[in-house]
Protein backbone atom coordinates (compact mmCIF):
# COMPACT_ATOMS: atom_id res chain seq x y z
CA UNK A 1 0.00 0.00 0.00
CA UNK A 2 1.31 3.43 -0.85
CA UNK A 3 -0.43 7.10 -0.95
CA UNK A 4 -1.58 6.22 -4.78
CA UNK A 5 -3.52 3.63 -3.71
CA UNK A 6 -5.09 6.07 -1.13
CA UNK A 7 -5.72 8.89 -3.43
CA UNK A 8 -7.86 6.43 -5.47
CA UNK A 9 -10.48 6.51 -2.52
CA UNK A 10 -11.33 9.78 -3.65
CA UNK A 11 -14.72 10.85 -1.98
CA UNK A 12 -13.49 9.17 1.17
CA UNK A 13 -10.31 11.42 0.81
CA UNK A 14 -12.11 14.19 -0.35
CA UNK A 15 -14.57 14.18 2.62
CA UNK A 16 -12.12 13.18 5.53
CA UNK A 17 -10.02 16.92 4.20
CA UNK A 18 -13.25 18.25 4.56
CA UNK A 19 -13.86 17.15 8.15
CA UNK A 20 -10.19 18.65 9.09
CA UNK A 21 -11.02 22.13 7.37
CA UNK A 22 -14.03 22.47 8.86
CA UNK A 23 -12.28 21.21 12.13
CA UNK A 24 -9.61 24.16 12.18
CA UNK A 25 -12.02 26.31 10.93
CA UNK A 26 -14.36 26.00 14.54
CA UNK A 27 -11.10 26.82 16.10
CA UNK A 28 -10.34 29.34 14.89
CA UNK A 29 -13.68 31.76 14.14
CA UNK A 30 -15.01 33.45 16.03
CA UNK A 31 -18.54 32.14 17.74
CA UNK A 32 -20.19 35.04 16.50
CA UNK A 33 -19.04 34.31 13.26
CA UNK A 34 -21.25 31.08 12.51
CA UNK A 35 -22.70 31.69 9.68
CA UNK A 36 -18.65 31.86 7.82
CA UNK A 37 -19.21 28.39 9.01
CA UNK A 38 -22.12 27.65 7.85
CA UNK A 39 -21.54 29.00 4.44
CA UNK A 40 -17.71 26.98 4.72
CA UNK A 41 -19.90 23.69 5.19
CA UNK A 42 -22.14 24.47 1.91
CA UNK A 43 -19.27 25.52 -0.08
CA UNK A 44 -17.07 22.50 0.47
CA UNK A 45 -19.57 20.71 0.37
CA UNK A 46 -20.67 21.45 -3.03
CA UNK A 47 -17.21 21.54 -4.51
CA UNK A 48 -17.34 17.35 -3.25
CA UNK A 49 -20.05 16.72 -5.30
CA UNK A 50 -18.61 18.86 -8.27
CA UNK A 51 -15.55 17.07 -8.26
CA UNK A 52 -17.01 13.01 -7.39
CA UNK A 53 -19.71 13.24 -10.08
CA UNK A 54 -17.45 10.64 -11.89
CA UNK A 55 -18.20 7.14 -11.95
CA UNK A 56 -15.18 4.99 -10.80
CA UNK A 57 -14.55 1.13 -10.74
CA UNK A 58 -12.13 0.71 -8.07
CA UNK A 59 -10.76 -2.30 -5.87
CA UNK A 60 -7.98 -1.74 -3.19
CA UNK A 61 -6.59 -3.14 -0.32
CA UNK A 62 -6.57 -6.85 -1.61
CA UNK A 63 -10.52 -6.68 -1.92
CA UNK A 64 -11.67 -4.54 1.28
CA UNK A 65 -12.41 -1.56 -0.32
CA UNK A 66 -14.80 -2.06 -3.68
CA UNK A 67 -16.29 1.03 -5.27
CA UNK A 68 -18.72 0.05 -8.50
CA UNK A 69 -20.10 2.26 -10.53
CA UNK A 70 -23.48 2.40 -8.98
CA UNK A 71 -21.79 2.36 -5.51
CA UNK A 72 -20.29 5.86 -6.82
CA UNK A 73 -24.10 7.27 -7.84
CA UNK A 74 -24.97 6.49 -4.59
CA UNK A 75 -22.26 8.30 -2.83
CA UNK A 76 -23.48 11.26 -4.86
CA UNK A 77 -27.02 11.18 -4.02
CA UNK A 78 -26.54 10.67 -0.11
CA UNK A 79 -24.04 13.64 -0.24
CA UNK A 80 -26.79 15.94 -2.32
CA UNK A 81 -29.55 14.83 0.70
CA UNK A 82 -26.78 15.49 3.16
CA UNK A 83 -26.39 19.05 1.65
CA UNK A 84 -30.71 19.58 1.52
CA UNK A 85 -30.48 18.72 5.70
CA UNK A 86 -27.21 21.38 5.96
CA UNK A 87 -29.79 24.07 4.28
CA UNK A 88 -32.84 22.74 6.24
CA UNK A 89 -31.29 23.38 9.58
CA UNK A 90 -29.70 26.91 8.66
CA UNK A 91 -32.77 28.36 11.35
CA UNK A 92 -32.60 25.74 13.85
CA UNK A 93 -28.65 26.04 14.02
CA UNK A 94 -28.91 29.59 14.21
CA UNK A 95 -30.84 29.52 16.87
CA UNK A 96 -29.28 31.51 20.50
CA UNK A 97 -29.34 27.70 22.24
CA UNK A 98 -27.70 26.02 19.12
CA UNK A 99 -25.38 28.14 17.15
CA UNK A 100 -22.33 28.37 19.36
CA UNK A 101 -22.32 24.39 18.40
CA UNK A 102 -22.90 24.80 14.99
CA UNK A 103 -19.05 23.38 14.33
CA UNK A 104 -19.77 20.44 16.35
CA UNK A 105 -22.91 19.85 14.14
CA UNK A 106 -21.10 19.80 10.76
CA UNK A 107 -18.44 17.42 11.93
CA UNK A 108 -20.71 15.03 13.11
CA UNK A 109 -22.73 15.23 10.39
CA UNK A 110 -19.84 15.17 7.74
CA UNK A 111 -18.28 12.20 10.48
CA UNK A 112 -21.47 9.93 9.68
CA UNK A 113 -21.60 10.28 5.80
CA UNK A 114 -17.97 9.32 5.62
CA UNK A 115 -18.98 6.33 7.57
CA UNK A 116 -21.40 5.54 4.82
CA UNK A 117 -19.34 6.38 2.26
CA UNK A 118 -17.55 2.97 3.69
CA UNK A 119 -20.64 0.54 4.34
CA UNK A 120 -21.63 1.79 0.54
CA UNK A 121 -18.20 0.57 -1.03
CA UNK A 122 -17.20 -2.11 1.76
CA UNK A 123 -15.60 -5.59 0.17
CA UNK A 124 -14.52 -7.17 3.30
CA UNK A 125 -17.10 -7.40 6.80
CA UNK A 126 -14.28 -5.65 8.67
CA UNK A 127 -14.51 -2.20 6.21
CA UNK A 128 -18.24 -2.43 6.63
CA UNK A 129 -18.03 -2.60 10.47
CA UNK A 130 -15.98 0.26 10.49
CA UNK A 131 -18.19 2.37 8.26
CA UNK A 132 -20.95 1.49 10.33
CA UNK A 133 -19.86 2.55 13.54
CA UNK A 134 -18.69 5.73 12.39
CA UNK A 135 -21.40 6.16 11.00
CA UNK A 136 -23.92 5.40 13.95
CA UNK A 137 -21.59 6.67 16.72
CA UNK A 138 -21.89 10.56 15.71
CA UNK A 139 -25.22 9.92 14.32
CA UNK A 140 -25.77 9.51 18.57
CA UNK A 141 -24.37 13.00 19.53
CA UNK A 142 -26.20 14.50 16.77
CA UNK A 143 -29.80 12.79 18.03
CA UNK A 144 -28.86 14.28 21.48
CA UNK A 145 -27.58 17.50 20.26
CA UNK A 146 -30.16 19.44 22.34
CA UNK A 147 -28.48 17.85 25.77
CA UNK A 148 -30.29 20.17 27.52
CA UNK A 149 -33.91 19.19 26.69
CA UNK A 150 -34.93 16.01 28.11
CA UNK A 151 -36.89 14.60 25.33
CA UNK A 152 -33.51 14.62 23.17
CA UNK A 153 -31.26 13.50 25.70
CA UNK A 154 -33.53 10.76 26.14
CA UNK A 155 -33.73 9.84 22.37
CA UNK A 156 -29.89 9.98 21.91
CA UNK A 157 -29.68 7.37 25.34
CA UNK A 158 -32.28 5.38 23.25
CA UNK A 159 -30.45 5.50 19.98
CA UNK A 160 -26.93 4.61 21.44
CA UNK A 161 -28.50 1.94 23.49
CA UNK A 162 -30.50 0.34 20.26
CA UNK A 163 -27.25 0.45 18.12
CA UNK A 164 -25.28 -0.88 21.09
CA UNK A 165 -27.17 -3.79 20.86
CA UNK A 166 -27.19 -3.98 17.20
CA UNK A 167 -23.92 -3.77 16.30
CA UNK A 168 -23.19 -6.70 19.14
CA UNK A 169 -26.19 -8.66 17.38
CA UNK A 170 -24.51 -8.10 13.70
CA UNK A 171 -20.72 -8.21 15.06
CA UNK A 172 -21.76 -12.17 16.70
CA UNK A 173 -23.16 -12.85 13.18
CA UNK A 174 -20.13 -12.25 11.64
CA UNK A 175 -18.07 -13.89 13.94
CA UNK A 176 -19.97 -16.98 12.98
CA UNK A 177 -18.98 -16.46 9.18
CA UNK A 178 -15.59 -15.82 9.85
CA UNK A 179 -15.44 -19.09 12.06
CA UNK A 180 -16.98 -21.02 9.00
CA UNK A 181 -15.28 -19.88 6.19
CA UNK A 182 -12.41 -18.47 7.47
CA UNK A 183 -12.60 -15.13 5.67
CA UNK A 184 -14.19 -11.80 5.91
CA UNK A 185 -13.77 -10.67 2.26
CA UNK A 186 -17.23 -11.00 0.38
CA UNK A 187 -15.88 -12.16 -2.64
CA UNK A 188 -14.09 -14.87 -0.45
CA UNK A 189 -17.30 -15.50 1.52
CA UNK A 190 -19.93 -16.11 -1.48
CA UNK A 191 -17.75 -19.36 -2.56
CA UNK A 192 -17.19 -20.58 0.76
CA UNK A 193 -20.77 -20.68 2.01
CA UNK A 194 -22.84 -24.21 1.98
CA UNK A 195 -25.86 -23.70 3.73
CA UNK A 196 -25.00 -24.89 6.76
CA UNK A 197 -27.81 -23.94 10.03
CA UNK A 198 -24.69 -22.32 11.63
CA UNK A 199 -24.23 -20.00 8.77
CA UNK A 200 -28.12 -19.45 8.07
CA UNK A 201 -28.32 -18.37 11.79
CA UNK A 202 -24.95 -16.18 11.20
CA UNK A 203 -27.16 -14.19 7.91
CA UNK A 204 -30.41 -13.92 10.39
CA UNK A 205 -28.15 -12.39 12.88
CA UNK A 206 -26.23 -10.31 10.10
CA UNK A 207 -29.68 -9.06 9.40
CA UNK A 208 -31.18 -8.40 12.34
CA UNK A 209 -28.29 -6.08 12.84
CA UNK A 210 -28.72 -3.97 10.02
CA UNK A 211 -32.68 -4.39 10.62
CA UNK A 212 -32.27 -1.78 13.27
CA UNK A 213 -30.98 0.51 10.97
CA UNK A 214 -33.23 0.70 8.40
CA UNK A 215 -35.98 0.43 11.33
CA UNK A 216 -37.59 -2.48 10.35
CA UNK A 217 -41.03 -4.76 11.73
CA UNK A 218 -39.56 -6.24 14.61
CA UNK A 219 -36.46 -3.80 14.96
CA UNK A 220 -38.23 -0.59 14.67
CA UNK A 221 -39.18 -0.11 18.54
CA UNK A 222 -36.58 3.03 18.86
CA UNK A 223 -37.59 5.01 15.69
CA UNK A 224 -40.62 7.10 16.94
CA UNK A 225 -38.93 7.99 20.41
CA UNK A 226 -35.90 8.94 18.46
CA UNK A 227 -37.38 11.12 15.75
CA UNK A 228 -39.47 12.90 18.04
CA UNK A 229 -36.57 13.63 20.53
CA UNK A 230 -33.90 14.55 18.19
CA UNK A 231 -33.77 17.95 16.70
CA UNK A 232 -36.38 17.91 13.54
CA UNK A 233 -33.56 18.07 11.01
CA UNK A 234 -31.13 15.79 12.57
CA UNK A 235 -34.63 13.35 12.36
CA UNK A 236 -34.81 14.26 8.69
CA UNK A 237 -31.07 13.44 8.19
CA UNK A 238 -31.98 10.06 10.29
CA UNK A 239 -35.14 9.23 8.10
CA UNK A 240 -33.49 9.37 4.76
CA UNK A 241 -29.43 9.57 4.24
CA UNK A 242 -29.01 6.81 6.71
CA UNK A 243 -31.81 4.69 5.63
CA UNK A 244 -30.84 5.19 2.08
CA UNK A 245 -27.30 4.05 2.78
CA UNK A 246 -27.97 1.30 4.68
CA UNK A 247 -30.54 -0.03 2.43
CA UNK A 248 -28.02 -0.05 -0.46
CA UNK A 249 -25.34 -1.69 2.05
CA UNK A 250 -27.78 -5.07 2.89
CA UNK A 251 -28.57 -5.28 -1.13
CA UNK A 252 -25.16 -5.27 -2.48
CA UNK A 253 -24.43 -8.03 1.10
CA UNK A 254 -27.25 -10.16 0.57
CA UNK A 255 -26.42 -10.59 -3.39
CA UNK A 256 -22.20 -10.15 -3.28
CA UNK A 257 -22.30 -12.15 -0.21
CA UNK A 258 -25.38 -14.47 1.05
CA UNK A 259 -26.37 -15.06 -3.15
CA UNK A 260 -26.17 -18.81 -2.55
CA UNK A 261 -28.60 -18.76 0.36
CA UNK A 262 -30.96 -16.63 -1.54
CA UNK A 263 -33.77 -19.12 -0.75
CA UNK A 264 -33.09 -18.66 2.94
CA UNK A 265 -33.20 -14.89 3.20
CA UNK A 266 -35.83 -13.96 0.60
CA UNK A 267 -38.22 -16.00 2.66
CA UNK A 268 -37.03 -14.15 5.63
CA UNK A 269 -36.93 -10.72 3.94
CA UNK A 270 -40.88 -11.24 2.64
CA UNK A 271 -42.01 -12.05 6.04
CA UNK A 272 -40.31 -8.47 7.42
CA UNK A 273 -41.62 -6.77 4.36
CA UNK A 274 -45.38 -7.92 4.65
CA UNK A 275 -44.91 -7.23 9.11
CA UNK A 276 -42.97 -3.58 8.67
CA UNK A 277 -45.18 -2.21 6.11
CA UNK A 278 -48.51 -3.35 7.79
CA UNK A 279 -47.61 -2.68 11.08
CA UNK A 280 -46.17 0.61 10.38
CA UNK A 281 -49.02 1.76 8.73
CA UNK A 282 -51.75 0.97 11.30
CA UNK A 283 -49.35 2.46 13.51
CA UNK A 284 -49.33 5.80 11.36
CA UNK A 285 -52.66 6.10 11.82
CA UNK A 286 -52.81 6.95 15.45
CA UNK A 287 -50.28 9.17 15.77
CA UNK A 288 -51.21 13.19 15.86
CA UNK A 289 -47.35 14.43 16.51
CA UNK A 290 -46.11 14.87 13.36
CA UNK A 291 -42.78 13.59 14.10
CA UNK A 292 -43.92 10.16 15.26
CA UNK A 293 -46.01 10.26 12.44
CA UNK A 294 -43.09 10.87 10.50
CA UNK A 295 -41.07 7.94 11.89
CA UNK A 296 -43.48 5.15 11.10
CA UNK A 297 -43.98 6.34 7.73
CA UNK A 298 -40.07 5.67 7.45
CA UNK A 299 -40.36 2.19 8.85
CA UNK A 300 -43.19 2.03 6.02
CA UNK A 301 -41.50 3.18 3.45
CA UNK A 302 -37.99 0.88 4.10
CA UNK A 303 -40.52 -1.75 3.89
CA UNK A 304 -41.28 -0.85 0.05
CA UNK A 305 -37.70 -0.17 -0.66
CA UNK A 306 -37.02 -3.85 0.43
CA UNK A 307 -39.11 -4.84 -2.21
CA UNK A 308 -36.31 -4.13 -4.59
CA UNK A 309 -33.90 -5.89 -2.54
CA UNK A 310 -36.55 -8.83 -2.86
CA UNK A 311 -35.84 -8.61 -6.64
CA UNK A 312 -32.05 -9.17 -6.37
CA UNK A 313 -31.32 -8.24 -9.96
CA UNK A 314 -30.24 -5.12 -11.90
CA UNK A 315 -33.30 -3.91 -12.04
CA UNK A 316 -34.44 -4.57 -8.20
CA UNK A 317 -30.96 -2.14 -8.09
CA UNK A 318 -31.66 0.50 -10.11
CA UNK A 319 -35.46 0.35 -8.31
CA UNK A 320 -33.55 0.48 -4.96
CA UNK A 321 -31.40 3.82 -5.68
CA UNK A 322 -34.48 5.18 -7.87
CA UNK A 323 -36.57 4.77 -4.85
CA UNK A 324 -34.06 6.47 -2.53
CA UNK A 325 -33.22 9.50 -4.65
CA UNK A 326 -37.54 10.01 -4.71
CA UNK A 327 -37.44 9.40 -0.88
CA UNK A 328 -34.89 12.00 -0.27
CA UNK A 329 -36.25 14.91 -1.81
CA UNK A 330 -40.15 14.04 -0.66
CA UNK A 331 -39.00 13.36 2.84
CA UNK A 332 -37.11 15.78 3.27
CA UNK A 333 -39.64 18.37 1.96
CA UNK A 334 -42.13 17.12 4.12
CA UNK A 335 -39.48 17.73 7.05
CA UNK A 336 -38.62 21.50 5.67
CA UNK A 337 -42.28 22.61 6.40
CA UNK A 338 -42.78 20.76 9.85
CA UNK A 339 -38.98 22.76 10.81
CA UNK A 340 -40.17 26.09 9.34
CA UNK A 341 -43.59 26.33 11.14
CA UNK A 342 -41.59 24.10 14.24
CA UNK A 343 -39.25 27.47 14.37
CA UNK A 344 -42.34 30.39 13.64
CA UNK A 345 -44.53 28.61 16.43
CA UNK A 346 -42.30 27.84 19.47
CA UNK A 347 -42.35 24.21 19.08
CA UNK A 348 -45.83 23.19 18.00
CA UNK A 349 -45.58 19.93 15.73
CA UNK A 350 -49.19 18.60 16.55
CA UNK A 351 -51.07 17.69 13.75
CA UNK A 352 -54.09 19.89 15.15
CA UNK A 353 -51.63 23.12 14.64
CA UNK A 354 -51.65 22.54 10.90
CA UNK A 355 -55.54 22.69 10.72
CA UNK A 356 -56.17 26.39 8.12
CA UNK A 357 -52.92 26.01 7.27
CA UNK A 358 -53.35 26.70 3.85
CA UNK A 359 -54.90 29.99 4.88
CA UNK A 360 -52.38 31.73 6.61
CA UNK A 361 -49.14 29.63 4.34
CA UNK A 362 -50.37 28.84 1.37
CA UNK A 363 -47.04 27.99 0.00
CA UNK A 364 -45.92 25.73 2.36
CA UNK A 365 -49.05 23.85 2.11
CA UNK A 366 -48.89 23.44 -1.34
CA UNK A 367 -45.13 21.99 -0.83
CA UNK A 368 -46.31 19.92 1.93
CA UNK A 369 -49.24 18.27 -0.46
CA UNK A 370 -46.56 17.35 -3.06
CA UNK A 371 -44.94 15.89 -1.02
CA UNK A 372 -47.45 13.55 0.81
CA UNK A 373 -48.75 12.75 -2.47
CA UNK A 374 -45.55 11.63 -3.31
CA UNK A 375 -44.91 9.67 -0.37
CA UNK A 376 -48.17 7.82 -0.43
CA UNK A 377 -47.35 6.84 -4.32
CA UNK A 378 -50.03 9.24 -6.15
CA UNK A 379 -50.19 9.75 -10.06
CA UNK A 380 -47.96 11.54 -11.66
CA UNK A 381 -45.57 12.73 -8.73
CA UNK A 382 -42.33 11.11 -8.28
CA UNK A 383 -43.34 8.52 -5.49
CA UNK A 384 -45.80 6.94 -7.72
CA UNK A 385 -42.97 5.58 -10.07
CA UNK A 386 -40.78 4.77 -7.32
CA UNK A 387 -43.67 2.62 -5.99
CA UNK A 388 -44.25 1.12 -9.24
CA UNK A 389 -40.39 0.04 -10.08
CA UNK A 390 -39.86 -1.74 -6.66
CA UNK A 391 -43.50 -3.52 -7.50
CA UNK A 392 -42.15 -4.47 -10.87
CA UNK A 393 -39.03 -5.73 -9.74
CA UNK A 394 -40.12 -7.60 -7.32
CA UNK A 395 -42.97 -8.75 -9.61
CA UNK A 396 -40.98 -10.42 -12.09
CA UNK A 397 -39.07 -12.20 -9.78
CA UNK A 398 -42.53 -14.45 -8.61
CA UNK A 399 -43.03 -13.11 -5.33
CA UNK A 400 -46.81 -11.90 -6.54
CA UNK A 401 -48.62 -12.52 -3.36
CA UNK A 402 -45.86 -10.16 -1.38
CA UNK A 403 -46.26 -7.72 -4.11
CA UNK A 404 -50.13 -7.75 -3.74
CA UNK A 405 -50.09 -7.44 0.26
CA UNK A 406 -47.97 -4.23 -0.40
CA UNK A 407 -50.16 -3.00 -2.55
CA UNK A 408 -53.56 -3.20 -0.38
CA UNK A 409 -51.16 -1.41 2.66
CA UNK A 410 -50.45 1.69 0.42
CA UNK A 411 -54.45 2.26 0.36
CA UNK A 412 -53.90 2.54 4.43
CA UNK A 413 -51.08 4.83 3.75
CA UNK A 414 -53.24 7.27 1.24
CA UNK A 415 -55.42 7.16 3.66
CA UNK A 416 -53.43 8.82 6.86
CA UNK A 417 -50.95 11.13 4.68
CA UNK A 418 -54.56 12.62 3.42
CA UNK A 419 -55.37 13.27 6.98
CA UNK A 420 -52.71 15.91 7.40
CA UNK A 421 -53.69 16.96 3.51
CA UNK A 422 -57.26 17.44 4.89
CA UNK A 423 -56.44 19.30 8.25
CA UNK A 424 -54.24 21.94 5.86
CA UNK A 425 -57.23 22.71 3.79
CA UNK A 426 -60.47 21.65 5.23
CA UNK A 427 -60.51 21.36 8.93
CA UNK A 428 -61.78 24.92 10.52
CA UNK A 429 -58.89 26.76 13.03
CA UNK A 430 -59.87 29.64 14.67
CA UNK A 431 -56.74 30.54 15.69
CA UNK A 432 -54.33 28.82 12.75
CA UNK A 433 -50.08 29.18 12.21
CA UNK A 434 -49.87 32.93 11.82
CA UNK A 435 -48.51 33.83 8.07
CA UNK A 436 -44.98 33.88 8.47
CA UNK A 437 -41.66 34.09 5.47
CA UNK A 438 -39.26 31.50 5.34
CA UNK A 439 -35.13 31.86 5.50
CA UNK A 440 -33.94 31.79 2.07
CA UNK A 441 -32.05 28.59 2.65
CA UNK A 442 -35.16 26.94 3.50
CA UNK A 443 -36.79 28.19 0.86
CA UNK A 444 -33.67 26.64 -1.35
CA UNK A 445 -34.35 23.44 -0.18
CA UNK A 446 -37.67 23.00 -0.47
CA UNK A 447 -37.74 24.34 -4.18
CA UNK A 448 -35.14 22.01 -5.22
CA UNK A 449 -37.63 18.86 -2.68
CA UNK A 450 -40.21 19.93 -4.94
CA UNK A 451 -38.34 20.19 -8.12
CA UNK A 452 -36.81 16.82 -7.63
CA UNK A 453 -40.88 15.84 -6.77
CA UNK A 454 -42.05 16.65 -10.01
CA UNK A 455 -39.07 16.33 -12.16
CA UNK A 456 -38.42 13.06 -11.15
CA UNK A 457 -42.13 11.42 -12.17
CA UNK A 458 -42.06 13.54 -15.36
CA UNK A 459 -38.40 12.53 -16.78
CA UNK A 460 -38.20 8.57 -16.62
CA UNK A 461 -34.62 9.03 -18.02
CA UNK A 462 -33.20 9.04 -14.80
CA UNK A 463 -34.41 5.54 -14.08
CA UNK A 464 -33.72 4.56 -17.25
CA UNK A 465 -29.57 5.31 -16.94
CA UNK A 466 -30.02 3.62 -13.45
CA UNK A 467 -30.32 0.75 -15.26
CA UNK A 468 -27.56 1.12 -17.13
CA UNK A 469 -25.44 2.19 -14.31
CA UNK A 470 -26.63 -1.23 -12.79
CA UNK A 471 -25.49 -3.53 -15.39
CA UNK A 472 -21.91 -2.04 -15.36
Amino acid sequence: MDLATILHMQPEVMLSFIIIILLLGDLIIRQPNHRILQFMAFGLLVVHIAANLTISDEVLFGGMYHSTPMASVVKTILTVGTLLVILQAGPWIRREDTRHKAGEFYLLTFSTLLGMYFMVSAGSFLMFYVGLELASIPMACLVAFDKYKHHSAEAGAKFIMSAMFSSGLMLYGLSLIYGTVGTMYFADIENALTGTPLQIMAMVFFFAGLGFKLSLVPFHMWTPDTYQGAPTPISAYLSVISKGAAAFALMNILLRVFGPMVEDWSLLLSVVIVVTITVANLFAILQSDLKRFMAYSSISQAGYIMLAVLAGDEQGMASLVYYIVVYIVANLAVFGVITNVEQHTGGLVDREAYNGLYKTNPRLTLVMTLALFSLAGIPPFAGFFSKFFVFASAFHQGYYLVVFLALVNTIISLYYYLLIVKAMYITPNDSPVPTFKSGPLSTVCLTVCVAGIVVLGLCSGVYELLQHVAGL
